[in-house]
C-alpha cells in the first residue's frame, strides 16, 4: 500500500459507524489503507492519507460513508488518466480539474 500523506486534518471522508455492517469493502477499495476492520465495524484509522477518490463511498453497500470526491489533487489525477493531459490540482476559474 502506498504510504500518502495529504494536508492534515481536511479531508472530507465521512463513517456513519451506526450503518456499517462490517463487510470491509472500503479496506479492499482504499488505495491508501486509510480504513481498518475492528469487532465487525469500519474505522478510519488514516484520515490524512485519504486522497478523496471515492472508492470506498462507491462500494459501501449500506452508505456508511462519504466523501466529497469532486475535489482536490485525486480528481486531478482521475481527469489526466482519462483525457492524457498533465495532472493540475489549480481549480481556479479556466481550469478543467474539477
Amino acid at each position: 500500500m502506498i504510504k500518502n500523506e495529504y494536508l492534515k486534518g481536511v479531508a472530507t471522508l465521512k463513517l456513519d459507524q451506526n450503518k456499517c455492517i462490517g463487510c470491509s469493502l472500503c479496506t479492499t477499495v482504499c488505495p491508501h489503507a486509510v480504513f481498518i476492520v475492528e469487532d465487525r465495524l469500519a474505522q478510519i484509522v488514516e484520515l490524512d492519507h485519504c486522497m478523496e477518490c471515492g472508492a470506498c463511498v462507491g462500494n459501501c453497500p449500506v452508505t456508511a460513508l462519504s466523501v466529497n470526491a469532486g475535489v482536490g489533487c485525486a480528481s486531478a489525477i482521475i481527469h489526466s488518466w482519462v483525457t492524457g493531459e498533465e495532472p493540475s490540482c489549480d481549480c481556479s476559474e479556466g481550469s478543467n480539474c474539477c
